[in-house]
């Protein structure tokens, strides 16, 4: 598997970031075929019989948890939005520094993210909230999301040193 301008033969802890990184990506996937299983379902119950109930609430779920298990797999692999109208005519010198910058940012925000988050989670269930329909512990769904922080917190100090070391540089289109 050949990414365009990212070091993709890691190996050691590296690896085993890369590969963790990789499977979660492909686990959130999988829950948004889930979320979409649950509405042709729904759609279909709502024709024919009568519609599932809280498909809403699992839809919402879902869709958090899909996404944030995206955010480590594109800081990775060098996948996210980026501006390259200011950077076509940059040396690969300044294209490494940007992407060291950019990983430097992941990382703070990261971090940030994972505390806020797991203070939402205990507050979500101190209080014992749940979904309307369901009845669902929302505390449970932000299980997932800070696993996706802390993987995301992980790809970001490994893009942040491959970037100072010279090994990355954004992908090109």
């Amino acid at each position: 598997m050949a990414e365009q301008g990212m070091k993709c033969d890691r190996a050691g802890i590296s690896g085993a970031v890369g590969f963790a990184v990789d499977g979660w990506a492909l686990a959130g996937g999988c829950v948004l075929l889930l979320v979409v299983g649950v509405n042709v379902v729904s759609v279909i119950g709502n024709i024919f019989w009568k519609p599932f109930p809280g498909d809403f609430e699992l839809t919402e779920i879902g869709v958090a948890i899909g996404a944030f298990s995206f955010l480590p797999y594109c800081q990775l692999h060098g996948t996210n939005v980026t501006a390259d109208i200011f950077t076509s005519r940059a040396s690969p010198r300044w294209l490494s520094a940007f992407g060291s910058l950019a990983s430097f940012a992941a990382l703070l925000i990261a971090g940030l993210l994972l505390w806020r988050m797991y203070e939402g989670m205990l507050s979500q269930r101190e209080y014992g909230y749940t979904t309307a329909i369901l009845q669902f512990p929302i505390w449970i769904a932000y299980v997932p999301i800070l696993v996706s922080l802390v993987l995301l917190l992980g790809a970001a100090v490994l893009t942040l040193f491959e970037g100072t070391k010279g090994q990355n540089t954004p992908r090109a289109l």
